[in-house]
């Protein structure tokens, strides 16, 4: 990582207008995720180490302050846009949890020509922002496909929704919609919300295979999701009788996939996330054009994988 951030730093500093290349003062951002969440700390590890290494490739003092949420709520991290937009940051580094929610509050940063960065999540329409992440459909879809061939394509499955008004959530749980739509001996039989918390989830899934004990399996739109759902079927005694396949590499994913509780995972890379991340911020930063999009990839892990 330090070598390709190195490298990009070399390449990014060239083009670098005049007034910005003379301007030696430090640079702030400022991170602000769904909630607090290990996803985020491992993408905040991500935002750190560019920072860092920006720093020593440029001489300059560049930071990121990340300030999450205690809970996915949408008028707290609001609120937490708008402090942050007080202090006047270079930069705003943002996940949102609403699109609609949020959008009034990063018109504020707009207005104060505050430059914004999302990563893990979609813009707002029509707003010219940056967006570094996954392709959440394509994510959505290889998780629900992997799981109709678990199941041969037949049977009862039921989707954790994560947090519904999330463009990231909401675009899975649509493309995974579709992959079960085209299968027409599988219908999905329950829904569940846990909001970005592996104790909702494990909660939401127990009850709803309790409500529906011909369920076959699951798959996920957020990372704590997952995570829950596993708990709930090993707890359930349910393992090897209702498949998951989930998202992301959290410890505990990785965990219940070399127990033989999940069968694999569909995973987003948050550290790179949060590095390109603030790579892109700090360019905004620069006064400089940025990418409409930077696709962090997808890794599918499986018990195999992990054991290499």
């Amino acid at each position: 990582m330090k070598k390709a951030l190195l490298a990009t730093a070399a390449l990014f500093l060239a083009p670098m207008t005049a007034h910005a290349a003379a301007d030696n003062g430090p640079m702030r951002f400022v991170m602000i995720p769904k909630a607090v969440h290990p996803w985020f700390d491992k993408a905040n590890n991500g935002a750190q180490a560019a920072a860092q290494l920006l720093s020593k490739a440029t001489g300059r003092s560049i930071t990121v302050e990340y300030r999450a949420p205690q809970t996915a709520d949408v008028s707290t991290q609001n609120d937490i846009i708008e402090r942050a937009i007080a202090t006047h940051p270079d930069g705003l580094i943002l996940d949102l949890l609403d699109e609609k929610g949020n959008r009034s509050t990063m018109q504020e940063a707009v207005d104060e020509k505050i430059p914004m960065t999302v990563f893990d999540s979609l813009p707002p329409e029509g707003m010219n922002i940056t967006a570094v992440g996954a392709d959440f459909c394509e994510q959505g879809t290889i998780a629900a496909e992997r799981l109709a061939k678990l199941l041969n394509h037949k049977g009862e499955v039921a989707i954790m929704m994560g947090v519904p008004t999330a463009p990231n959530h909401a675009l899975r749980a649509r493309c995974e919609l579709k992959v079960f739509a085209k299968y027409p001996d599988m219908k999905v039989v329950a829904t569940g919300i846990d909001n970005d918390s592996i104790e909702t989830a494990q909660k939401q899934a127990s009850a709803i295979m309790q409500a529906h004990p011909d369920l076959g399996g699951w798959v996920a739109c957020d990372a704590a999701g997952p995570v829950g759902i596993g708990q709930a079927i090993r707890e359930s005694d349910k393992v090897g009788k209702v498949q998951e396949v989930g998202l992301d590499n959290l410890s505990d994913m990785l965990q219940l996939i070399k127990d033989g509780v999940v069968d694999s995972s569909a995973s987003s890379r948050p550290e790179m996330q949060g590095y390109w991340a603030v790579i892109a911020a700090w360019q905004k930063a620069l006064g400089q054009q940025t990418p409409k999009n930077i696709d962090t990839g997808i890794d599918i892990i499986t018990k195999a994988t992990l054991s290499k």
